[in-house]
């Protein structure tokens, strides 16, 4: 080991979720195939949101983006693991994973807070129909994702240089599919007790808040969908949110299981559920807003025809 940095250690060593290498095989395949169909699944989303005029409003705004965060995000992480598993030398460089760290921690910021705001045009839209041409204008849409962008980046860096500071001792084994904060901090030598509370602290404001603007969003939306008379309006209503509220779900309850725990808890187990937020939510997310949105079944219909890629050329 060569001490090139104030950590002490040159290279962790990423285990994954198996050593043997009969499973290692298996979930080769698994990773490669759930990667390509994440990669196919968000670029036609954003081909089919660019491609089709009728799709350029607010809403398939904020899809494309998160679709190409997310498509961001499992390249940060799937491609790295595919080649450990299918090679002996797991290590990967100090800098190399404070590099992946940080993407995480941002590109995973970025989805939650454009969950947000994918939530507040979705309140606009049922709660305010008639002034939601003036509320939600390009202008206004363009301020909020750069905000959502500026903040996510602030925020995994300001996370990746409070790491920098913490040593490194010991083992370098990572038993985990990519560098995560909790697992590196469980390898830490030196007091993590101030990294800890700052970790919890701006979690707090940077996740829960959102959060619990999403759900009294919600709560006004449902309040507003409950008084509409005609039923197919109601359900054409629940019909745009629904999807929306799935994949909510689907990445806060993959987070909270695995980081609603103290460090010390922190174990194998939650490899599976790192597995769920990290590889199959970006999988599943193209399927739930296009499962049953006749304009996204439409527009994507177009492109896989050709004449979407006649449009974008």
């Amino acid at each position: 080991m060569h001490g090139g940095n104030q950590t002490g250690v040159s290279d962790f060593l990423l285990l994954g979720i198996s050593e043997n290498p009969e499973q290692e095989r298996v979930l080769f395949w698994m990773f490669l195939s759930m990667y390509l169909v994440t990669v196919v699944g968000n670029v036609s989303i954003i081909l089919a949101i660019g491609s089709d005029s009728r799709l350029h409003t607010p809403m398939y705004f904020f899809l494309a983006n998160l679709s190409f965060t997310d498509l961001f995000f499992v390249t940060n992480t799937i491609p790295k693991m595919l080649v450990n598993l299918q090679s002996q030398n797991k290590a990967i460089s100090y800098v190399g994973c404070l590099t992946q760290l940080y993407f995480l921690v941002s590109l995973v910021t970025l989805d939650n807070l454009i969950l947000a705001t994918m939530a507040y045009d979705r309140y606009v839209a049922i709660c305010r129909p008639l002034h939601y041409v003036t509320v939600m204008s390009p202008g206004l849409c363009t301020l909020l994702l750069t905000s959502c962008w500026a903040l996510a980046v602030l925020y995994g860096l300001m996370l990746t240089l409070l790491m920098t500071k913490v040593t490194f001792c010991g083992s370098r084994k990572i038993h985990y599919i990519f560098c995560e904060m909790y697992v590196l901090l469980r390898l830490a030598c030196s007091n993590t007790q101030i990294t800890h509370i700052v970790l919890i602290t701006t979690g707090i404001f940077i996740f829960l808040t959102p959060f619990g603007f999403m759900m009294v969003s919600y709560v006004r939306i449902v309040r507003a969908i409950l008084r509409i008379p005609s039923a197919s309006s109601k359900y054409k209503a629940f019909s745009t949110c629904g999807s929306h509220l799935a994949v909510v779900s689907l990445f806060y309850g993959t987070l909270c299981m695995v980081y609603l725990q103290p460090i010390q808890t922190y174990s194998m187990k939650d490899s599976v559920a790192t597995v769920m937020y990290a590889v199959v939510t970006p999988m599943m997310n193209p399927f739930i807003y296009s499962l049953r949105n006749k304009d996204m079944h439409g527009a994507l219909g177009r492109l896989f025809r050709g004449k979407g890629f006649q449009r974008l050329t």
